[in-house]
């Protein structure tokens, strides 16, 4: 006699980060290209962590290439530098972080801590390997929004290094 098979595991309720994600008004922002039916899918190869406030979600100079959405709560960007702490830029609800040493496989370029209580969602590089051979089309609209993204960070900090 054999056992019933195990239903197949829910998965993740990710409807808190996809209104953050509509909610957010950011330029390049996510939203644009990852509608409601990309996020059911995403939703199989990401999973949530919470943070309290000061908590440290990215060390600078850390080798791993993980990718974190923000559900809710604040977090802050900060860069050591031989002068000091520069502060980068405080990401909200409906961004992400992580997004350049996720591509580059470099090592991280700033630190990111809770700046509140906070609620993120972690996609791994092996995560996104599967997710790219299970589901290519959903893979490739994460690497569209996040190249936007990416693009109109690096703008954004042009504008700030030609008025310094």
């Amino acid at each position: 006699m054999t056992s019933p098979a195990a239903p197949p595991p829910n998965p993740p309720d990710v409807g808190a980060l996809i209104a953050a994600v509509a909610r957010n008004t950011e330029a390049g922002g996510l939203r644009k290209f990852l509608e409601l039916y990309r996020w059911r899918v995403l939703a199989d190869y990401i999973h949530p962590i919470k943070h309290a406030r000061g908590e440290l979600l990215i060390g600078q100079g850390e080798l791993d290439h993980k990718l974190f959405f923000v559900e809710s709560g604040d977090l802050k960007v900060d860069m050591h530098t031989e002068k000091g702490i520069v502060h980068l830029a405080i990401v909200g609800p409906g961004s992400v972080v992580g997004e350049g040493s996720f591509f580059s496989h470099l090592p991280r370029i700033a630190s990111v801590s809770a700046y509140s209580d906070c609620k993120v969602w972690l996609l791994s590089p092996e995560e996104f390997d599967r997710l790219s051979h299970n589901n290519a089309n959903v893979a490739l609209a994460v690497s569209m929004a996040l190249g936007s993204l990416l693009a109109t960070r690096m703008m954004d900090l042009s504008k700030r290094v030609t008025v310094l």
